[in-house]
């Protein structure tokens, strides 16, 4: 199955690290992000698991929840979770799926078999309160996710959830952003009363509107 931005979504009931949960229940009106790993007591994925681990309260004052799955049973998420906390210095704080039937692999197309056959590979998708897939990332199973970088699109999503600006390349919190170009001048003097800068009519840059 393939998954596109806007899309719902889809929604299912899985064994959890923290008991049975249900996606769509569980995340309520927060925001979410929903990854995938290729196994346990694997080192890239134990390094990152321990940072998600250790970011998780980032992800909180950003109103996301974390959620985890890979392929292996719970029992083994949870043995695992040991050595996390021994070489990361934090263990699992956030549910992690055991999916050994693949059910949520299969349905989130997370399984690539030219690069892993049976195994998930790193896949991120961020889902709004409306349930919508908002960034989908893909890596390959040697390279290991960038926990900053999340948090960066994540606070891009949210701010452009919230006005009708898009965020310039390399944009992080705080700097400046881009008008929608469907904003005329005069309503964006009043959308945006901080001012603005036109460097050309479609180009047009506005100090961060929730700062």
């Amino acid at each position: 199955m393939t998954i596109q931005l806007g899309d719902t979504a889809p929604d299912f009931t899985a064994e959890t690290t923290e008991g049975r949960l249900s996606l769509h229940e569980y995340l309520g009106e927060s925001w979410g992000i929903l990854f995938s790993h290729p196994a346990d007591f694997t080192p890239v994925c134990t390094t990152e698991l321990g940072d998600f681990a250790r970011r998780k309260d980032d992800f909180a004052a950003r109103n996301t929840k974390l959620i985890g799955v890979s392929v292996d049973s719970v029992e083994s998420h949870r043995g695992w979770s040991a050595d996390i906390a021994e070489t990361q210095g934090h263990g699992l704080n956030y549910p992690l799926i055991g999916d050994e039937a693949r059910a949520v692999a299969n349905l989130y197309g997370m399984i690539h078999p030219k690069a892993i056959e049976t195994a998930t590979v790193r896949t991120v998708f961020v889902i709004g309160p409306d349930k919508k897939v908002k960034l989908t990332l893909t890596y390959p199973a040697n390279v290991g996710r960038n926990v900053d970088e999340l948090l960066r699109v994540l606070d891009a999503l949210q701010l452009s959830s919230q006005y009708a600006v898009s965020t310039p390349v390399n944009w992080t919190d705080g700097e400046d952003v881009i008008i929608s170009p469907a904003v005329s001048d005069d309503d964006a003097k009043e959308q945006f009363p901080k001012g603005f800068r036109t460097l050309k009519p479609y180009l047009r840059l506005t100090p961060q509107p929730n700062r």
